[in-house]
């Protein structure tokens, strides 16, 4: 199902526009999961909280990453990339949705950033 450009759903993946990079930031056009709470993103706020995924992981980070099975749009497995979560301009984001993680791995993405903070 494809929502209306506007609309994001909590745990979506979408593209977004993550360039320009400062440092060790991590760039390009690159699949990211929303992770505001459904509540906020009816109100189509102007940025957004997100999780930068990628295709690869180092195993430095595997108490951090999630790892995310391809799925609809989402054609490789993925890596949550908890360690570079940030806010970004709603205006980043390039529709539509590519694929939606389960409640189980949204969970665990928030786990992850809650024990990355010291929670």
């Amino acid at each position: 199902m494809v929502e209306p450009e506007g609309i994001l759903t909590q745990g979506g993946i979408y593209l977004a526009r993550l360039d320009p990079v400062k440092g060790a930031e991590v760039g390009k056009i690159r699949p990211v999961t929303i992770l505001h709470a459904q509540a906020i993103l009816d109100i189509i706020p102007p940025t957004v909280f997100v999780c930068p995924l990628s295709s690869q992981s180092q195993p430095a980070f595997n108490a951090l990453h999630v790892t995310l099975p391809g799925r609809d749009n989402l054609k490789v497995t993925s890596y949550a990339l908890v360690e570079h979560c940030r806010s970004i301009t709603i205006n980043r984001i390039i529709y539509p949705r590519l694929a939606q993680v389960t409640s189980t791995e949204l969970h665990l993405i928030l786990h992850r950033l809650q024990k990355l903070v010291g929670l």
